[in-house]
């Protein structure tokens, strides 16, 4: 008589349930501009990847916000220098 107690199989580890809020890699492609603050704000969006739905709206707006940023940057560039005034009336 064997009084081994039989072994009981391991259990399945069950799927968690589909939740749409869970973060999920949307795997957006993300082109280099060439531009360093316009590259570093598109790269942010890559921290949406791993963060529920609900915690979007805070990478979004920071990437909005570079990104104005860069362009009112451009604003306030000089531009080319004016072109020189044409000679006055000689008196």
């Amino acid at each position: 008589m064997d009084d081994a107690v039989p072994e009981a199989p391991p259990a399945a580890e069950e799927e968690p349930a589909y939740d749409p809020a869970a973060p999920a890699p949307l795997n957006v492609p993300r082109t280099p501009t060439g531009d360093a603050d316009v590259d570093a704000a598109l790269d942010r969006l890559g921290d949406a990847d791993h963060l529920a739905t609900d915690g979007h709206v805070e990478v979004y707006e920071d990437v909005h916000r570079g990104l104005r940023d860069a362009l009112t940057a451009l604003d306030a560039r000089p531009g080319p220098p004016a072109p020189p005034t044409p000679p006055g009336p000689r008196s």
